[in-house]
């Protein structure tokens, strides 16, 4: 079986950067650990860029001017949300990646 070495626990804060930046460094090992983490990351990527997209359409009022701590926070909390949904997401666009790259493997 393949193991993730070093990498971040799942679901812990930073799980998939910590994730990309495993990939990048080598400690992830075996094929299968490491395409899982680079589909997790990149559905995580999607999400993160589907989120940003859809607050940009919610107009600004006066109610909620927070500020550049605000842009921050909500920066972060779609970061977040991104990675949980990436991982809890089921037949979602990282789990169709990984059946298209490993369909050769399967005869």
């Amino acid at each position: 079986m393949t193991g993730v070495g070093d990498a971040p626990s799942a679901g812990g804060p930073g799980h998939l950067q910590g994730m990309v930046e495993a990939l990048r460094e080598g400690r992830i090992q075996g094929d299968e650990a490491r395409l899982r983490a680079a589909t997790d990351a990149l559905e995580s990527a999607f999400f993160q860029e589907l989120f940003k997209a859809m607050r940009e359409t919610v107009p600004e009022t006066g109610l909620t001017g927070g500020g550049g701590g605000e842009d921050s926070f909500i920066a972060l909390m779609d970061q977040h949300l991104s990675e949980v949904a990436a991982t809890r997401t089921e037949g979602g666009l990282g789990q169709a990646l990984y059946r298209w790259f490993t369909r050769g493997e399967e005869g």
